[in-house]
């Protein structure tokens, strides 16, 4: 092994057990629909299936369809504008980029045709008995049902269905299209207006359907549910981290967290970007994967605090992910916008702030950081201008700084940085949410994994590069920023990040015993960056203990007030370290 002494012990695949619910969930079409029969009970009866974009009609609707055989069908897809009438009201907010967008605030009732909803009502309100079936993304606009079912999907599997092209954007046949622009209306649009709606449904959600494994439907009545979601803000919990290779990736990955040798790398692992990863929920034999995002929205104040909820809304703003560069290549040279060029351009309300904690490296590791001192800014931008068309490679070391690293060396990027990780280096980013908005420079000349140009944004680049981000002013505010801030018998606990342009605040804590922790009412995410196990535990017992092994991200609930952290298993008599972030308020 290159990169660890041990057998991996990384758990892909976390769960938090919801107890009390065991009768409550069901798998199988043939169980789910017996369930749904039983509730029918009088001749009129209004079934109401409402789905999140992406859950497969031909699955989903054949389904209840042959299984309950209904007197009406009504599809609610037929309740919005047509094809070219939705995209010419989106195409302010889609825009020409094959990336970025503009961020949508309306609800689904922009895109829905007021006379088609009407018919649709009164075809449900003339039907004197019989089962009625209303089915697709906000149905319940057209009838709530006698009985509510929601379909819900992860947001990676719809991503996996987009670049398989077998799914494309709401009624939309662009099966085909670029994966980025598919990508690209769902993000700035589409999940914008599914989310709002969602989130209107979750007290009226009679049940809650599993579409994300093809013909393995999972059921749970809706108050396992919201008492799963209520569970999860009252104890610490890991989400479900997902891989995804890359044209700089690297081997760490798949040696650290067991993954699939074959595969020719790993760039990317989410393993805390509630927006993006899932969560798995267990009732009893039944385990449901759901979007993360359920609880951020269902219980904004549980998990994040009143302070960070007061500021940022119903959003998750702290994000953990992995970068592999290990035995890869180098990123792409970028840099983020600035909190106004973000906002007056994209209606984001907040920037990607960002750093890079060095969680592995090798001896020639490296990261690009800041400007050198008294570059020509017209060469600059004129040599990465030329380099984008293919006219000469571009030399990011006559203008870019170029820092040795180490393991555990933090690095902070503030935006309007200039950065990218080189390769060789094993990248724990802590950052602000708003990932996709990344302004690459140069991308060393490469194409992606599709064959196709990865996509450059020099002219959004330049204008929020802050030109002032030299050298030794590098030096001085972004590499390893360390303070001690207390030390103990069996514990250092120090600050480390991030710069006080960013709202998110960083302590590494080492130890090998206990460690007290309190979230003071402000949502808390940490990693496990040196060690085997560690445990996390309520010193009034007030949650299951949780089993966190080295590389593993988790969350602890604002709601969970004090907790404690100690080494565990293979750990237990070792020195082990944390990395905790959270907003400062």
């Amino acid at each position: 092994m290159r990169y660890r002494a041990t057998i991996s012990n990384f758990n892909k695949e976390p769960e938090v057990v919801i107890h009390g619910y065991d009768n409550c969930a069901w798998e199988g079409y043939s169980d789910i629909l017996k369930e749904i029969k039983s509730k029918i009970n009088k001749e009129k009866f209004i079934i109401t299936v409402d789905t999140y974009l992406g859950v497969r009609e031909s699955e989903v609707l054949t389904a209840f369809k042959d299984g309950l055989k209904p007197t009406l069908i009504i599809k609610s897809d037929d309740i919005f504008y047509e094809c070219n009438k939705l995209t010419e009201l989106m195409q302010r907010n889609l825009t020409d980029d094959r990336v970025f967008g503009i961020m949508y605030y309306g609800t689904i009732y922009d895109f829905i045709d007021t006379e088609k909803l009407q018919k649709a009502k009164r075809a449900v309100e003339e039907v004197e008995k019989g089962l009625i079936l209303i089915y697709g993304f906000a149905a319940s606009v057209v009838n709530r049902g006698d009985i509510l079912i929601y379909a819900d999907l992860a947001r990676w599997e719809i991503q996996q269905r987009f670049r398989r092209n077998e799914l494309g954007n709401f009624k939309l046949d662009n099966f085909d299209e670029d994966v980025l622009r598919k990508y690209k209306r769902a993000f700035f649009i589409e999940w914008r207006i599914a989310d709002r709606h969602k989130k209107t449904l979750y007290e009226e959600i009679d049940y809650l359907l599993d579409t994300n494994i093809y013909d393995k439907p999972k059921m749970i009545t809706g108050n396992a549910f919201r008492a799963g979601l209520i569970e999860v803000t009252k104890r610490p919990f890991e989400l479900v981290p997902y891989f995804d290779p890359g044209v700089w990736g690297g081997q760490w990955l798949k040696e650290v967290c067991d993954l699939d040798k074959t595969k020719e790398n790993y760039a990317w692992c989410f393993n805390c970007v509630p927006e993006e990863n899932s969560l798995y929920l267990r009732y009893g034999k039944v385990r449901i994967e759901i979007p993360s995002l359920n609880v951020v929205l269902y219980r904004p104040k549980e998990l994040l605090g009143e302070k960070v909820y007061a500021r940022f809304g119903a959003e998750f703003p702290i994000r953990f992910d992995f970068l592999d560069t290990m035995d890869g290549g180098n990123l792409s040279l970028q840099v983020h916008p600035t909190t106004e060029y973000i906002q007056e351009t994209f209606g984001m309300h907040y920037t990607q702030d960002e750093s890079y904690y060095i969680l592995d490296a090798k001896e020639d590791a490296h990261v690009y950081l800041g400007l050198k001192e008294n570059i020509d800014k017209e060469s600059f931008i004129t040599e990465l201008k030329e380099a984008e068309k293919g006219k000469l490679e571009f030399d990011a070391e006559k203008y870019i700084n170029k820092f040795p690293v180490k393991k555990h060396d933090h690095l902070l990027i503030p935006a309007g940085t200039v950065h990218c990780s080189g390769k060789n280096c094993m990248v724990l980013e802590i950052s602000a949410t708003p990932y996709i908005f990344t302004f690459k420079l140069w991308d060393w000349g490469r194409v992606g994994l599709d064959g196709l140009p990865r996509p450059v944004h020099i002219d959004h680049g330049v204008k929020v590069i802050q030109w002032g981000r030299t050298t030794e002013w590098v030096k001085k505010n972004l590499i390893n920023k360390i303070e001690l801030i207390e030390e103990g018998e069996n514990y250092r606990e120090e600050k480390t990040g991030l710069h006080e342009l960013e709202f998110i605040e960083t302590r590494r804590h080492w130890f090998s015993g206990p460690v007290k922790h309190n979230t003071n009412g402000i949502v808390n995410v940490l990693c496990l960056v040196e060690g085997e196990e560690a445990i996390v535990e309520s010193p009034e017992n007030k949650f299951e203990p949780l089993i966190v092994h080295y590389a593993e991200t988790f969350i602890v609930p604002a709601a969970v007030g004090e907790y404690t952290i100690r080494p565990y298993g293979k750990s237990k008599g070792k020195t082990i370290a944390t990395i905790k972030a959270y907003v400062r308020c």
